[in-house]
């Protein structure tokens, strides 16, 4: 795969705990993950929950896939997040079928 084109999506765990989602047009998404831990951007949301450790990621070959994605998985609960990170594919299907606890109000 040609890694010069396209962006990763990534998921970074903080040293808090959270999860932190981002895209890199860059060709070594490690790089990317060096920034995060140097710290070189103060006002950066990953700052306070260094260090931060690449726990997922995927390539596309269009950026406009990878944006898309990068919302999606923004919107996900922690749950879906963590059967992402293990490949759990099957538990992501039924947390996305799962019914809520409570009604949502109507706009």
């Amino acid at each position: 795969m040609n890694y010069l084109s396209g962006a990763f999506v990534y998921m970074l765990q903080c040293a808090d705990g959270a999860y932190y989602i981002g895209s890199h047009r860059g060709v070594d998404l490690q790089v990317r993950v060096e920034e995060h831990n140097s710290g070189y951007r103060k006002k950066a949301w990953t700052y306070r929950g260094r260090p931060v450790e690449l726990v997922w990621s995927e390539h596309f070959p269009m950026i406009t896939d990878a944006i898309a994605c990068e919302r999606r998985l923004k919107g996900w609960t922690r749950a879906k997040k963590e059967a992402l990170i293990v490949g759990d594919y099957a538990r992501i299907v039924e947390l996305s079928n799962a019914k809520p606890n409570s009604p949502r109000p109507s706009s």
